[in-house]
């Protein structure tokens, strides 16, 4: 396929440097040409300089004749003069056709000047002369006329060379430009579309078979990376099903420990409560006994054993509870707390609206000594309160974490309508809440968790609206 491909091109290449080898053998003929003529036009120059030296002997004989100097010297000048006109009659490099004729005539005239009388003798040097002038100056015009053919000539062929020359040139850079240079442009806009993923191969049919390869080996890398494209999608939409898997079971975890966290706010209420129900309730005992050894009737004195059954019955199930709710809390151990704040916020992202930013302001590492399931249960139940606050409208939570001194302090921040004034002057109790789907127990999970770690917990209003929570802990001994 590929030496199929490559004949036109070697036709082409050959049609070219044909069509260039004429054009310098048009050059190189012109040039021969241009020399030829070059000594042509010398030949006959020269053949007017000769014409020009007889005319200037001429003029000296006449002169010689004129004023009688030495005659000895008179017939060698004629001798000279006759032979100089011999070779020029024999000669055939004239160009006027009546050249010959008159150097002849002006020869006649000098035969047998010896023998005539001085007035006749001047006579016909000056005749001689004057046919030797009209011989040189229609000589000069011939001249001026040949070089005009010449030079029009001489054009010709250079214009006609030149003209040879263009076409393959001009043929070479319409072909370079628009078979090789356009091509190339459309090759650069489809790299740049590549950038955009954009995998459409080029159709191959219009190409010159020179760029064929180049242009097959990028439809051959197009569908390399479409198909690479495709795998890496298919990937990621494999691997975003399985990060949506894990972080709903992720979710799902924080809720069963969102209400584990709860029921145990329920039973250290439940408690609490027992305990102080079971010391009256051991005074009720008390009194019962005092009054069934007061009493005499034996019935008065079974219905009083009953109740006081029944007092130590209810005695003992308060007793079961109190030992149930002793639980041993988390151990502290050192951990880097932005990275657990980082994580936090990529789940919890899943967890409130869209039109809720999440903004965060870390150091680059935050060691503390501390509970960490606890903290991150705790910040979780901050964040998701800040985004009940906030319901579905659209607004920001901010959260903000530093050491200062010994502690670390992390403030939840949003801009939502803030805590209310019976809030912030009563403080936190549990099952009391200001939203209509709250418990009431959030903030009291978060606040025993700080006192449980020896911190405590702050809530107050940001201006112009909005709540914010700190949450201060002893970052403990790394």
């Amino acid at each position: 396929m590929n030496t199929m491909l490559s004949k036109p091109a070697k036709y082409r290449a050959l049609l070219f440097f044909s069509l260039l080898l004429t054009a310098i053998a048009i050059l190189a003929v012109t040039i021969v040409r241009n020399i030829q003529h070059f000594d042509t036009i010398l030949t006959y120059v020269n053949y007017s300089h000769r014409i020009q030296t007889v005319s200037l002997r001429l003029q000296h004989a006449l002169l010689a004749f004129l004023i009688e100097s030495n005659p000895k010297t008179k017939p060698e000048m004629l001798a000279k003069i006759l032979a100089d006109m011999d070779e020029l009659i024999e000669d055939t490099l004239y160009l006027s056709a009546r050249t010959q004729d008159q150097l002849k005539t002006a020869r006649a005239q000098l035969n047998g000047l010896d023998h005539l009388a001085v007035t006749e003798q001047n006579a016909h040097l000056a005749e001689a002369m004057a046919l030797i002038n009209q011989t040189l100056n229609q000589e000069s015009v011939e001249r001026e006329i040949l070089l005009e053919e010449i030079n029009f000539q001489t054009q010709h062929e250079l214009y006609f060379a030149l003209a040879i020359f263009a076409v393959p040139l001009a043929g070479a850079l319409l072909f370079f430009y628009f078979r090789i240079l356009t091509p190339l442009n459309d090759l650069r806009l489809l790299l740049d579309h590549l950038t955009e993923r954009d995998y459409t191969p080029i159709q191959l049919n219009h190409l010159d078979p020179l760029l064929t390869p180049v242009f097959a080996s990028y439809n051959r890398m197009v569908f390399r990376l479409a198909e690479l494209e495709a795998a890496q999608q298919q990937y990621a939409n494999s691997l975003q099903r399985e990060v949506r898997v894990a972080t709903q079971a992720l979710l799902e975890q924080q809720h069963s420990l969102a209400r584990a966290e709860r029921l145990a706010a329920v039973g250290e209420m439940a408690a609490e409560l027992a305990h102080e129900i079971r010391n009256p309730l051991a005074g009720i005992q008390l009194a019962f006994a005092n009054l069934r050894r007061e009493i005499t009737d034996s019935g008065q004195q079974q219905r009083i054993d009953l109740i006081s059954a029944e007092l130590k019955r209810v005695a003992g199930l308060l007793t079961g509870m109190l030992d149930q709710s002793r639980h041993a809390p988390e151990s502290a151990h050192p951990f880097d707390a932005g990275a657990v704040i980082t994580d936090l916020l990529t789940l919890v992202r899943y967890q409130i609206p869209e039109a809720i930013l999440i903004d965060s302001q870390l150091p680059d590492t935050l060691p503390v000594v501390l509970p960490e399931s606890e903290l991150r249960q705790s910040l979780l139940n901050l964040v998701l309160n800040a985004a009940q606050s906030l319901k579905d409208t659209p607004g920001q939570i901010t959260l903000r974490a530093r050491i200062v001194a010994d502690d670390l302090i992390i403030d939840v921040e949003d801009t939502g309508s803030g805590f209310p004034d019976e809030l912030l002057t009563l403080g936190i109790r549990p099952f009391l809440s200001h939203q209509s789907k709250g418990t009431g127990l959030g903030l009291a999970i978060v606040q025993r968790f700080a006192h449980h770690v020896g911190g405590r917990l702050e809530l107050a209003n940001s201006p112009p609206h909005g709540a914010r929570v700190s949450l201060v802990l002893p970052k403990g001994k790394i």
